[in-house]
């Protein structure tokens, strides 16, 4: 048996043949295989044999995922040859293959270019030579999108292509072949479930090859139907795709022989084209991964590192940009239709994609790693509370009390750290408002998906070449007030705005939603004192007695290391204490540490306090008394 690790910051790649029961794995050279690398511990996990079966066990610190999954510190779990393990930025690989080495070359470190290496090296001149023929810079962003400016530079690559292809070594190519036939299946699997992805492109190659293609594609989708059971369906599209990413290996084994030579240039052709009018008309390497439905973060740090979250793991996908030049004009494409900008002078843009995702874009000089973009992907089909509840983030006792407190006007504040579902939660809460409600969302972004009919929209603007023009979430917040809400929703209170917004609040417009930054509800009401300062120096006594007739209700998330996000406490906001002057939080719902006896995890439970506003509610028939026991 031997272990193979990549490292997917650089192509370093090492091999190890496991001679004993036990494989140690650490950046310490003391190990059996040593990672050099500041994220993984100095003895990080173990392979351990037993019975013929390999099991691994992790025992640093930092973590190891297989395939995604989370191991924690301690836990031992079962390993098979041919799955994925994470060890930082390591993926190690298990193979029975090939004969045992001589002792002096058990362990062999040799910089060799991966196959994705290898490609982008292709793809560089490529996109060089169609720089060198076309002056693609000067093109406008409605030029892209016109059918004859595409065909214009697909009629350039047919020539381009076949220099190039000829550099593709059986290696690399093979590795393209397998990749772009994952790449369309999960296209399929993606576009039956209700998907919005795009159709894959063409080449312009001959109608024989194309039919030779798309018969072979049919008959990888039949042997993963076969073997897997996918079931094609929007309620099954994340599960689908990962059992494709899983076991394409084995069904492509299968197709690999009735590749012919033809079909094989052909689809590396195919791969390529797409690749390159990625850059040129789309986001370029990280389209893809927008495109699919289990992705719910992109992260470019610099032009040579993309990471993705995908079910709140976060990992390096081994992509990367050409260069500095094309993460700035996939930014730029970004940015200039919703009319924003982004320059030295300027390097800081908040914008959203036209699906509503949230994006972030920094450079230099504010950036010293090169341009940093980050996107923040949101369902197609906004979640539900059923959703929420089924992904264990809160239970339905719970929903039901925080569905009751939004049909009963009670202002709310959503609490949590970055990424851990505020925004969600937030979505899924509005859609409690009643239909016939005017509502006004205030967002950086806009990001909220509303249904009721009576939506107005607002999103902030920043300021023209001439430092004009700017409205910030405080000017809108203000100019609301002045439209007749019956619900203002802030997408998040960051700034000054959040004086207006509790002001608001305090002037009839109950039944109002925000969210905050914060590490509790405590702390969320120390963060507003802050922010409250930042619009008016006012004593904090005030600004407290502010706080407390203007919210009822804070709802805590948190994001745990394994990327489960979960409805923390649930707590009223009862008042000031008489002898310190300080703000009561009284939990309602909280969950309890893991490990508290017969308590599972996520689950959240009633404390025995019964908020003040609770009589209110059972009035209304919002509630029963059953809700609380």
């Amino acid at each position: 048996m031997r272990v193979i690790a990549y490292s997917q910051l650089s192509d370093v790649r090492q091999e190890v043949e496991m001679k004993a029961d036990i494989l140690r794995i650490g950046r310490d050279p003391a190990n059996d295989l040593e990672l050099p690398s500041p994220f993984v511990s100095r003895e990080h996990a173990r392979i351990i044999r037993k019975d013929g079966e390999f099991f691994i066990e992790n025992v640093g610190l930092n973590g190891t995922i297989i395939d995604g999954q989370f191991v924690g510190v301690g836990e031992q779990v079962k390993v098979a040859p041919g799955q994925e393990i994470h060890i930082g930025e390591w993926a190690l690989y298990m193979t029975a293959e090939g004969a045992a080495k001589p002792a002096e070359e058990s362990i062999r470190i040799r910089r060799e270019r991966t196959p994705l290496a290898k490609a982008m090296d292709v793809e560089k001149g490529i996109h060089a030579e169609l720089l060198r023929r076309l002056n693609l810079r000067t093109i406008d962003v409605e030029a892209q999108n016109d059918p004859r400016y595409i065909a214009h530079i697909k009629a350039h690559m047919g020539g381009i292509l076949d220099n190039f292809t000829t550099q593709v070594d059986d290696e690399t190519g093979w590795f393209l072949v397998e990749q772009q036939l994952k790449r369309d299946v999960i296209t399929e699997i993606s576009r039956r479930a209700g998907s919005k992805m795009r159709p894959p492109i063409l080449t312009q190659g001959d109608a024989v090859l194309d039919q030779q293609y798309e018969s072979g594609l049919l008959r990888m989708r039949d042997l993963l139907i076969g073997d897997l059971g996918l079931k094609f369906g929007h309620d099954h599209v994340k599960e689908d795709i990962l059992n494709v990413e899983e076991h394409f290996r084995e069904a492509f084994d299968r197709e690999a022989p009735l590749v012919t030579e033809s079909l094989w240039v052909y689809t590396v052709r195919r791969y390529l084209m797409k690749d390159i009018l990625d850059i040129v008309v789309g986001l370029g390497p990280i389209q893809d991964l927008l495109d699919m439905p289990n992705v719910t973060e992109v992260m470019v740090v610099g032009p040579t590192k993309i990471y993705i979250e995908e079910g709140g793991v976060v990992r390096n996908t081994g992509r990367s940009f050409f260069s500095d030049e094309v993460v700035h004009t996939v930014i730029e494409r970004i940015v200039t239709p919703i009319g924003r900008r982004i320059d030295r002078s300027t390097p800081i843009v908040d914008a959203r994609l036209p699906d509503g995702s949230r994006v972030n874009a920094t450079i230099a000089p504010l950036s010293l790693v090169g341009p940093v973009l980050t996107i923040r992907k949101f369902s197609e089909t906004p979640f539900t509370i059923d959703d929420i509840i089924s992904f264990g983030t809160i239970t339905p006792f719970a929903a039901n009390f925080l569905r009751a407190c939004v049909l009963g006007r009670m202002n709310v504040l959503v609490s949590g750290g970055t990424a851990s579902g505020k925004t969600t939660l937030l979505n899924v809460l509005s859609a409690y408002i009643p239909p016939h409600e005017r509502i006004i969302t205030i967002e950086d972004s806009a990001e909220l998906q509303m249904f009721q009919e009576h939506v107005v929209r607002m999103e902030t603007r920043q300021a023209n070449v001439e430092g004009k023009g700017r409205y910030t979430i405080r000017d809108l917040v203000q100019n609301s007030l002045r439209m007749r809400p019956d619900r203002i929703i802030v997408g998040e209170v960051r700034g000054a705005e959040a004086l207006d917004m509790l002001q608001a609040m305090n002037t009839g417009h109950d039944g109002s939603l925000t969210t905050i930054h914060a590490n509790s509800p405590e702390d969320a009401m120390k963060r507003l004192e802050g922010l409250v300062l930042e619009a008016v120096d006012m004593p904090v006594r005030a600004i407290r007695e502010q706080v407390v007739t203007a919210l009822d209700v804070v709802c805590h998330l948190t994001r745990f290391a394994d990327g489960r996000r979960e409805v923390t406490a649930i707590s009223e906001v009862a008042g000031l204490d008489k002898d310190e002057g300080s703000i009561i939080i009284e939990d309602i719902f909280i969950r309890p540490p893991i490990g508290d006896k017969g308590r599972g995890r996520g689950e959240l439970i009633h404390t025995g306090y019964i908020p003040l506003f609770a009589k209110d509610l059972l009035t209304k028939g919002l509630l029963t008394v059953d809700a609380f026991m």
